[in-house]
């Protein structure tokens, strides 16, 4: 597997020639680019533009791992469900474009308090996840559903939008939250809901002794999982080049032997 960076938050105030820099000088190989970032990799880029950002990757070490949106499918206004699925179909044609193997989209809330039922709102999400990777699937590009959202990113809800969406072009973000474990504090149960369907994983905080990040990695190792996992982490105290830097010593001390 590999260690990237997310853009959100450390990086959020960083163009495209810093990120290339500072994971290059720190080792990181990749990274996924948060929209509304100062890097600015939107859908409103030219033509040229979008040519020179491809460019500027290709002729670095680090790969364009990603695009991260906010697009969700769960309002109860179709009209609002509808514009965030052009949104993503945009973002798609963005990320091919870019030359960029997928984009991350996300699930946020349900919507009971209103009288819709929970399985109505999951099954929503589901179809609309269809739609968008029947749609991505003619560009070469994957949809990434994040395990995010107070509710919805509890695994067995992550579960039934995946199976709602029953397309071999959607898959899972693995989000490192720690309502992944269970009440004796594991992630196995809940890992093996998605098992096969995790494309990418966000990690946080690797110091954190809340969440078992050693049995996460020996997880997606044992799964032959050579993706991307990357570091969504917010400013440090320390500067930034020397935290990335004892951020993937710590990486690299967690991976399974």
């Amino acid at each position: 597997m590999k260690l990237g960076l997310v853009t959100y938050n450390l990086a959020k105030d960083w163009d495209v020639p810093t990120i290339i820099e500072m994971c290059e000088k720190t080792g990181f190989e990749g990274v996924e680019l948060r929209t509304t970032h100062a890097h600015g990799v939107e859908v409103g880029l030219s033509k040229a533009e979008r040519e020179e950002v491809k460019a500027r990757f290709a002729d670095s070490k680090v790969a364009l791992a990603g695009l991260g949106s906010a697009f969700e499918y769960d309002a109860v206004d179709p009209e609002e469900v509808r514009k965030n699925l052009e949104g993503t179909k945009q973002y798609v044609q963005l990320a091919a474009d870019l030359g960029c193997p997928g984009v991350k989209v996300r699930p946020n809330k349900l919507h009971e308090a209103e009288g819709v039922p929970k399985e109505k709102t999951l099954e929503q999400i589901g179809l609309a996840l269809r739609e968008c990777g029947e749609f991505a699937k003619d560009y070469g590009v994957e949809i990434r559903l994040e395990v995010h959202g107070r509710e919805t990113c509890l695994l067995p809800n992550i579960k039934a939008i995946m199976d709602a969406a029953a397309h071999d072009n959607v898959f899972v973000c693995w989000n490192s939250n720690l309502t992944d474990r269970d009440e004796n504090g594991s992630i196995d149960a809940h890992y093996a809901l998605v098992r096969g369907k995790i494309r990418l994983a966000h990690i946080t905080n690797l110091e954190d002794p809340q969440y078992p990040w050693r049995r996460l990695f020996e997880l997606l190792a044992a799964d032959g999982f050579d993706g991307f996992t990357l570091a969504e982490v917010g400013q440090p105290s320390l500067e930034p080049e020397r935290f990335l830097r004892y951020y993937r010593a710590l990486w690299l001390a967690y991976q399974p032997a």
